[in-house]
């Protein structure tokens, strides 16, 4: 999308490995992601995908290896310090407060505090957060609890999440299955004005077509190893990893 050379490494991935007893999940994995592009990663059903989002935001302790985040090593850390610095997060299943309405919920993630809807500063989160309803089509459902949201609407509400909270970096783990066409290209342009804003993503996505209109950067793993990692045009073309994404491994 960006075509940027050569940006800032913001996260830095060295030797990561996950085993889950005798299941290697995440298998020495070293990658960079970079400000300012799109990096997605691919690979068949199991291939480690989600588990390395859940490494690099604390939601699982490594088995070895070292997480960076703009050179601090940021394993170990509780995954709401992981948010604060910066690293935004969508989950397959959405975790949204189903109780609270819209607005609470994109309220929640603008203040670290234990009252998250008191404090002097109240107007200003108030207009950021009606800010981030209208650009995802969400101002007219403020006050409705996410709970009651259709499904693409809930989808839009975890995005508005990570939009609200500033976040420099965002790992989005499937962020557009399940959605409908016009909500899709709605999807597709919030990405690419953020992008264009200097936001980093990395995208987990198994829809090719998305692969192709969004991807600066191709990751490509499969049973936990990072088999590919470059240009989405040689990383796509490659007859073997082709196979291997559509269970063709003769």
């Amino acid at each position: 999308m960006s075509g940027a050379p050569e940006q800032e490494v913001l996260l830095e991935i060295c030797g990561l490995s996950k085993n889950f007893g005798g299941v290697v999940a995440v298998s020495d994995v070293t990658m960079d992601l970079r400000a300012g592009i799109v990096t997605t990663l691919v690979g068949p059903n199991g291939a480690g995908k989600t588990t390395l989002f859940n490494l690099i935001t604390g939601h699982l302790g490594r088995t070895a290896g070292t997480v960076r985040w703009l050179g601090r090593d940021i394993g170990g850390m509780k995954p709401y310090r992981v948010a604060r610095l910066g690293i935004g997060r969508t989950f397959q299943d959405l975790r949204l407060f189903g109780g609270m309405s819209v607005e609470e919920n994109i309220l929640t993630v603008m203040e670290p505090g234990a009252l998250p809807f008191s404090g002097p500063r109240m107007a200003q989160k108030r207009a950021r957060a009606a800010e981030v309803m209208e650009r995802t089509g969400l101002a007219g459902k403020r006050h409705e609890r996410a709970a009651d949201l259709a499904y693409a609407e809930r989808k839009f509400l975890s995005l508005a999440r990570i939009m609200a909270a500033g976040a420099r970096l965002w790992l989005l783990d499937e962020p557009a299955s399940g959605l409908d066409p016009n909500s899709y290209e709605i999807f597709l342009r919030l990405l690419r004005e953020e992008v264009a804003a200097g936001v980093t993503v990395c995208i987990i996505e198994h829809n090719l077509d998305i692969v192709v209109g969004i991807s600066d950067r191709i990751a490509f793993l499969d049973r936990g190893r990072l088999l590919a990692d470059g240009d989405p045009k040689s990383v796509l073309e490659d007859a073997a990893l082709s196979a291997i994404y559509f269970g063709d491994r003769t």
